[in-house]
């Protein structure tokens, strides 16, 4: 069972990530953007933290940048479905800013849950 941090400004996504990781047996904490997020992470140091790339307040990119600052070795998966730009570059960003792996929305349960797997595995 691993410690698992998601960070969503959506409240019907976090709700359903949650139910989706505690099926599979983790547990989870919570965080509505990125500066809850980072300082949940600060306290909590989950053993994986899952975002989304465009939230308001602090978005998924920013608290990729400071939560690897605080832990270099952190294991991050972030997530978007696009918006304001297209989310393939945003997830190409990610990755080069410190996300192990990336995933698009929207996305199956077992496509997230293997992902999820896969960044705890290394």
């Amino acid at each position: 069972m691993a410690k698992i941090l998601v960070i969503d400004d959506e409240e019907l996504m976090r709700q359903t990530l949650q139910a989706f990781l505690r099926r599979a047996g983790h547990q989870v904490m919570l965080a509505k953007d990125g500066n809850e997020g980072v300082e949940t992470f600060r306290t909590a140091r989950p053993d994986l933290v899952i975002l989304d790339i465009i939230m308001p307040e602090k978005e998924g990119i920013e608290a990729i940048i400071e939560i690897k600052e605080i832990a270099p070795d952190a294991r991050i998966l972030a997530m978007s479905g696009g918006g304001r730009t297209h989310d393939a570059d945003l997830l190409v960003i990610a990755r080069d800013v410190g996300a192990q792996r990336v995933i698009r929305k929207p996305f199956s349960y077992d496509e997230f849950t293997s992902t999820v797997a896969a960044c705890l595995a290394g």
